[in-house]
């Protein structure tokens, strides 16, 4: 069993950054490849980026793409999710999720944290 906790959501304006983060309880953190997910008012929850356990590898969805970067510390147990030239269709709430399921980019993902909510303004 793993536990996510998202941070590091908030307002910001449109052309600004954040940086999420997601600490997570496992001894084993890099066992696990790890992704951020997004999910709007009245929308289907989206997959934003993904990262191999070792950090090597990382996928993205293209809205994101040359704006967003994924990265992790395995000895901090953390994955961070920075986010630059900010757009108001970004506004979601932002989900971690932790992955064991064989091959890349992940398929399926069983452990997810809580949320983190980030407003960009126009």
């Amino acid at each position: 069993q793993v536990q996510l906790v998202e941070s590091g959501g908030g307002l910001v304006q449109a052309g600004g950054s954040l940086r999420l983060s997601c600490a997570a309880s496992s001894r084993t953190f890099s066992v696990y490849d790890m992704g951020w997910f997004r999910q709007a008012p009245g929308k289907e929850r989206e997959f934003v980026a993904a990262i191999s356990g070792g950090g090597y590898r990382t996928f993205y969805v293209d809205s994101v793409k040359g704006r967003f970067t994924i990265s992790r510390d395995n000895a901090k147990n953390t994955v961070y999710l920075q986010m630059n030239s900010l757009k108001p269709d970004d506004t979601a709430v932002y989900h971690c999720a932790a992955s064991v399921r064989p091959g890349w980019p992940p398929s399926q993902y069983d452990y997810w944290g809580q949320g983190a909510q980030v407003t960009v303004s126009s």
